[in-house]
């Protein structure tokens, strides 16, 4: 059974971090920017910082399958216990727990650096679309 729960809590991983930090950049209109001549230097430093502000993706991925872990296993092993299994509800719960945990870290994550990609924009005068 922890051979399911390691290759499931691994999945979510990789399938949290498709939707990572890479790739995406905000859509700036350029039209009478004052500072539309940096644009490109500023993006890379934005992005950088960005990057730094809301934490490795696959760390806070990984936190949030550990503790949706443990909070899916207390509820499965309760629910477990209900119907007299409670090392199965427990499993049960541990892997659903670990897969809600991990993607809603994995999003946050990726929501954050959105944010602070397009905040730190925005402060050096850029207009941002999205």
């Amino acid at each position: 059974m922890k051979q399911k729960s390691l290759l499931v809590l691994i999945s979510s991983l990789l399938l949290s971090a498709c939707a990572s930090q890479t790739g995406w950049s905000p859509t700036v209109d350029p039209y009478g920017d004052p500072n539309a001549y940096r644009l490109n230097q500023d993006m890379a430093e934005c992005q950088q910082l960005a990057a730094r502000a809301s934490g490795n993706v696959y760390t806070e991925t990984a936190k949030g399958a550990a503790v949706g872990g443990l909070v899916g296993a207390a509820a499965g092993a309760a629910l477990g216990a209900i119907s007299g299994d409670p090392g199965k509800g427990a499993a049960y719960g541990a892997t659903i727990g670990g897969i809600g945990g991990a993607s809603k870290q994995g999003f946050e994550s990726d929501e954050q650096y959105r944010r602070a990609y397009i905040n730190c924009m925005r402060h050096r005068g850029h207009y941002v679309v999205n």
